[in-house]
């Protein structure tokens, strides 16, 4: 069997850290959204008892450092099948290292696909099990929406979905490292909290200009960018009605109500930005595209 599934970005319209936790962890206040933005995983069955991965784009690892070997030996232990064999392609979309859960997407179109390929039909909350094993944004990967994450980012409740509209992503040629971000913050914490109340309201009210306007990314007050204030003013300059870091970063997007302002923004980052897309929101964490028997 085979299965082909797109595996969606994310973005975060709010993203606060509340502690670190005694177990390393920190608690986390995140309103995720995924975005049309995807990679395509397709998983098939060989009967090579391994796990292989290719990908042509570079820097990706294909071996047990990559989250999708990692979501495949986390399935098999928690389902305790066998593993006859399998194969993962990956066809990069979503940047590397860039904030937009590109390797927990495709850990989660992983477990995703083995469920269908070995026919366990697993709860939403069996996979969001399995996922949670191997990185806090799989649950969100493997659920999607507009979601509020709390805990770790396991903890997710449903909120209002976000209505049509056009989000310019913008990736400076620059990379963050998570653990490294999440150190800064246990050496010099925050200066300011978000409006958590407020973004809550904003989006139950489903207005736009209110959700931007509350919009905002901890990380943004001790992780340097460069480039970010650069690319934010361009967003803005072309009608962006709110822009804001996502995750750790250094990825940054605007949110625009028409798709001309956006293909006019996209167009100006050009000279400044390494990766830019424009997506639109979506329902779903991965979608089941294709099942070859």
């Amino acid at each position: 069997m085979k299965v082909k599934i797109n595996a969606y970005a994310k973005i975060n319209l709010m993203l606060d850290i509340i502690a670190k936790r005694t177990d390393g962890y920190h608690d986390l206040f995140m309103i995720m959204q995924s975005v049309s933005t995807h990679d395509t995983v397709t998983v098939t069955e060989t009967k090579t008892k391994q796990i292989e991965i290719t990908c042509k784009t570079e820097g990706i690892p294909l071996d047990e450092h990559n989250i999708c070997w990692k979501a495949a030996e986390a399935f098999f232990k928690y389902t305790k099948k066998k593993n006859k064999g399998i194969s993962i392609d990956i066809k990069k979309k979503i940047p590397h290292a860039a904030g937009l859960a590109g390797g927990s997407a495709d850990g989660a179109a992983v477990i995703l696909a083995l469920d269908k390929i070995y026919k366990t039909a697993l709860t939403d909350k069996e996979l969001c099990e399995i996922g949670v094993k191997i990185g806090a944004d799989l649950p969100f990967c493997l659920t999607g929406g507009t979601l509020l994450a709390q805990g770790i980012g396991d903890k997710l409740s449903k909120v209002k979905a976000l209505k049509k509209c056009y989000i310019v992503l913008a990736k400076p040629d620059y990379d963050v490292n998570t653990g490294y971000a999440y150190s800064q913050f246990d050496e010099y914490g925050k200066t300011r909290t978000p409006d958590k109340f407020g973004m809550l309201c904003a989006i139950q009210s489903g207005s736009l200009e209110n959700i931007c306007s509350k919009m905002e990314n901890v990380f943004e007050q001790f992780i340097e960018v460069p480039k970010r204030i650069d690319i934010k003013e361009i967003l803005k300059r072309n009608s962006a009605l709110g822009v804001c870091m996502s995750g750790s970063g250094p990825t940054v997007f605007g949110i625009f109500e028409n798709k001309e302002d956006a293909e006019k923004a996209a167009y100006e980052l050009k000279d400044i930005a390494k990766d830019i897309d424009i997506c639109t929101p979506v329902r779903k964490g991965c979608k089941i595209m294709e099942i070859t028997e």
